[in-house]
């Protein structure tokens, strides 16, 4: 089988050079992300779950081993604090800065509406 185009097509025109040729299909856009990150921590929401680094350690939780997900602010009001609640109990926590402090304002809306798309129920 060649790459020539019918001999009904019209001179210049066929398939499209390689470069131009349609890829594989793509994946669906990835749901939206949250991410929250100071000097020395970061929560991350996303399609996967959520993430906390705290001092270059990385604790993954996926959507399946989660039974909630809670947020306030710090009693200093100056820091953002998650905790993630295993289908087993055990509570995990991550607070990250907010360093300019209406920062967090930002945040609470954003994760407020992350943990909505992937969690509507709570």
């Amino acid at each position: 089988m060649t790459d020539q185009p019918p001999a009904s097509t019209p001179p210049g025109f066929g398939p499209p050079p390689p470069q131009y040729a349609p890829g594989p299909p793509q994946p669906s856009a990835p749901g939206p992300e949250f991410l929250a990150v100071d000097k020395h921590n970061s929560v991350v929401v996303d399609a996967s779950g959520v993430a906390f680094e705290m001092y270059d350690i990385t604790v993954d939780f996926p959507w399946v081993e989660i039974r909630s997900v809670h947020y306030k602010a710090s009693p200093n009001g100056k820091a953002l604090m998650v905790a993630v609640v295993h289908l087993d109990g055990r509570v995990y926590e991550c607070v990250v800065n907010a360093k300019p402090r209406e920062l967090l304002r930002g945040w609470f809306a954003q994760l407020a509406w992350v943990l909505g798309y992937y969690r509507p129920l709570g």
